[in-house]
């Protein structure tokens, strides 16, 4: 049946029995039967049809509404009366997104009645694409005993990745630690907020510090940035000396010009 043609079909249902209470006497399901949740596949902006079933197998009428979650639903009804022993036929499209990235989402359709009891159908949804595994490192930065970055997933799969980091000092490496793969998983299109932890950072030196990050599919990626380690003790006591050093001539040469102006108030040759 065309979806524009109709929106809701009522079918009576003569053979069910009338033992069960209008509360509890209904039901949800994709239509046709056999099928726990809905399935679909399809490619970015195709739009997917299927039917809804919501069977009254109760004696008195229900009132329901219907609405979908997570994925671009569009009923023919959002709201019904089934008479007692009926069921209804709610056809529906789902719509995917142009920019919709390859691989799996998942959404639903809920009925619910007027005494606030639900029935949740799952729909599944497959979208179809070219695969691209790639990503980016970003914003790499020393802070404190950590080394904080972002990953940006700019593929379209879901990627786990691995990460390798590394810090040369002025006199050689001082941070070499193997690939391991990350507890993440970084969906399309998303950034996490990730850190390195490096208790054991030098004390006094300039690093450059480099990630390494790869991922299943061919994903690479690498981030630097660089910092210097002065300890706060050292760093005054070299400052006040050099401060001291440089100020040594300036005292000097004021204290000669006291000494001749002393001289020459009282006559003496300088």
């Amino acid at each position: 049946m065309p979806y524009a043609a109709v929106c809701a079909l009522l079918l009576t249902l003569p053979l069910l029995p009338a033992a069960a209470p209008a509360a509890d006497g209904w039901s949800a399901a994709p239509s046709g039967g056999g099928r726990p949740s809905f399935y679909a596949e399809g490619a970015p902006g195709a739009v997917l049809q299927d039917t809804l079933s919501v069977t009254n197998r109760g004696t008195r009428p229900l009132t329901v509404r219907l609405h979908g979650t997570n994925l671009p639903v569009t009923l023919a009804e959002t709201a019904l009366r089934i008479p007692a022993r009926t069921r209804a036929e709610v056809p529906f499209t789902l719509t995917v997104p142009p920019d919709a990235t390859p691989g799996d989402r998942s959404g639903a359709i809920v009925v619910r009645d007027t005494g606030g009891r639900e029935a949740t159908v799952r729909l599944l949804l497959q979208i179809g694409g070219p695969e691209l595994s790639a990503l980016t490192v970003e914003h790499v930065a020393v802070r404190a005993d950590r080394i904080t970055y972002e990953l940006v997933n700019r593929g379209t799969t879901a990627l786990v990745p691995r990460l390798a980091v590394h810090a040369d000092g002025v006199l050689g490496p001082v941070l070499d630690r193997a690939p391991r793969t990350l507890p993440v998983r970084l969906p399309p299109g998303r950034r996490l907020h990730l850190d390195e932890p490096w208790p054991d950072r030098p004390a006094l030196d300039a690093v450059t510090v480099r990630l390494t990050v790869t991922a299943p599919g061919g994903a690479h990626a690498t981030g630097r940035t660089s910092a210097r380690f002065v300890p706060w003790g050292t760093a005054a006591g070299t400052a006040a000396g050099a401060l001291l050093i440089a100020a040594a001539p300036v005292a000097v040469r004021r204290r000669r010009r006291r000494t001749a102006e002393v001289a020459r108030a009282e006559g003496e040759p300088t």
